[in-house]
């Protein structure tokens, strides 16, 4: 019954000024609807991203160039890795190497903008191999033809483009047979992909792909992959089949220490885990960083129930004159801050939720990516937790000094 009476009278006090209260509470309710926000969205993205690599199937691996990253910090370092090289390839292609691998698609990528005609694109340009794209996301042009594997070895200047970028480029015109400019060279498009959407993280509209014989010659002048994917027969042949790369690309760069690796193999499950770690570290670190406007929010608590106590100071005299110990003071004042951060929480995390599911609703009208709205209880929690010990914390010092005060000086107190 006591904390009963005491949130009743917490409640009258503090809305008596009902504008000074939301404007004190307002730094709660943005940390904690930040924290919900920022949650959400990687849970969010996490769901998606889990959804994308699956589509591929359990029968891919990523051949990636450089020591394995430790960190997120570390990915920065394969970027400049030149350790994948075309003689690699043609070992893991010696089934006496690698039985179970079926295929390979070396893949290189390509900055820049994609021109004709005076019309300027800037879409994903990727050199790569037509018979992957082909065979493991099952994707034909809409229009005209892949490019060969004669192609690839005579190093074509042809490219096949999404249906987006042949919208921005050519409009309502053919584009088979006509010839764009990628990097200030000249190729000739052979084919045009359907309107497929998004798959494993690119836009199949926004994709120009040339043969990756061809981007490493003419457009970028390197003799190295920025990675090897690879198909092997099933599921079960993936250890085994990561097995058989090591100790290959061991052999083809005299590596006798595993721990030396200038390389590193990527499947579905490991790859799910890093990408997991790195969205889990993230979300923290920007958490914590959006965790300073609780912290100004509590200031403001604190502010606002020092205010307070000197507004009161004959109200706090006449309960000591009338039997009030300091513990009852330290009560009646901490209950009100503790009940101010709550109240912030509860906005905070309603805040929070409306506008999580309006940015997944949003990201879905926008990208048509399978966005699933994530509810984070976990976060929920932690923001009336929290919001309720920034109170606590913040409040403790005017609680206190308003026991203190003397109860003859609090009467006379004008």
């Amino acid at each position: 019954m006591k904390i009963l009476r005491l949130c009743k009278n917490a409640y009258s006090n503090l809305f008596v000024h009902t504008s000074r209260s939301v404007l004190t509470i307002l730094g709660i309710v943005i940390g904690v609807a930040s924290i919900i926000v920022i949650v959400s969205i990687g849970s969010g993205a996490e769901e998606l991203i889990a959804g994308e690599i699956s589509s591929l199937g359990s029968d891919i691996l990523w051949i990636e160039p450089g020591r394995e990253p430790q960190g997120p910090l570390d990915f920065a370092t394969t970027i400049f890795s030149k350790t994948l090289k075309e003689r690699d390839v043609e070992s893991l292609l010696k089934k006496t190497n690698a039985p179970e691998i079926v295929r390979i698609a070396p893949a290189v990528s390509v900055p820049g903008s994609v021109s004709y005609r005076g019309e300027t694109y800037r879409p994903f340009v990727m050199g790569w191999s037509a018979d992957f794209l082909s065979h493991v996301f099952k994707i034909t042009p809409e229009r005209g033809t892949f490019f060969t594997d004669i192609d690839i070895r005579n190093r074509a200047r042809v490219a096949i483009i999404g249906s987006r970028v042949k919208d921005e480029l050519f409009g309502q015109s053919d584009a088979i047979g006509e010839n764009i400019t990628i990097g200030g060279k000249s190729f000739r498009v052979i084919g045009v992909l359907p309107p497929k959407g998004q798959i494993f993280f690119f836009d199949i509209g926004e994709l120009v792909l040339v043969p990756y014989s061809t981007a490493q010659t003419y457009l970028l002048g390197i003799d190295h992959y920025n990675e090897i994917w690879v198909q092997v027969r099933g599921a079960d042949s993936v250890p085994r089949t990561v097995r058989d790369i090591e100790l290959t690309l061991r052999e083809r760069h005299g590596i006798t220490d595993p721990e030396k690796n200038d390389f590193y193999i990527l499947t579905q499950d490991n790859l799910l885990d890093q990408l997991g770690s790195i969205l889990n570290i993230l979300t923290i670190a920007i958490s914590s960083i959006v965790a300073i406007s609780l912290v100004v929010g509590g200031i403001g608590v604190m502010n606002i129930m020092l205010v307070s106590v000197m507004e009161r100071t004959r109200e706090i005299g006449l309960r000591k004159a009338l039997g009030a110990t300091e513990s009852d003071i330290i009560a009646q004042f901490l209950t009100e801050a503790v009940l101010l951060a709550f109240v912030g929480g509860v906005l905070g995390v309603i805040a929070g939720i409306a506008i999580s599911y309006g940015i997944a609703i949003l990201f879905v009208s926008l990208t048509g990516a399978s966005w699933t709205f994530s509810f984070p209880y976990s976060a929920a929690l932690l923001g009336f937790g929290v919001s309720a010990l920034v109170g606590l914390f913040f409040g403790l010092y005017p609680a206190r000094k308003a026991s203190l005060k003397d109860p003859i000086e609090s009467l006379r107190y004008e």
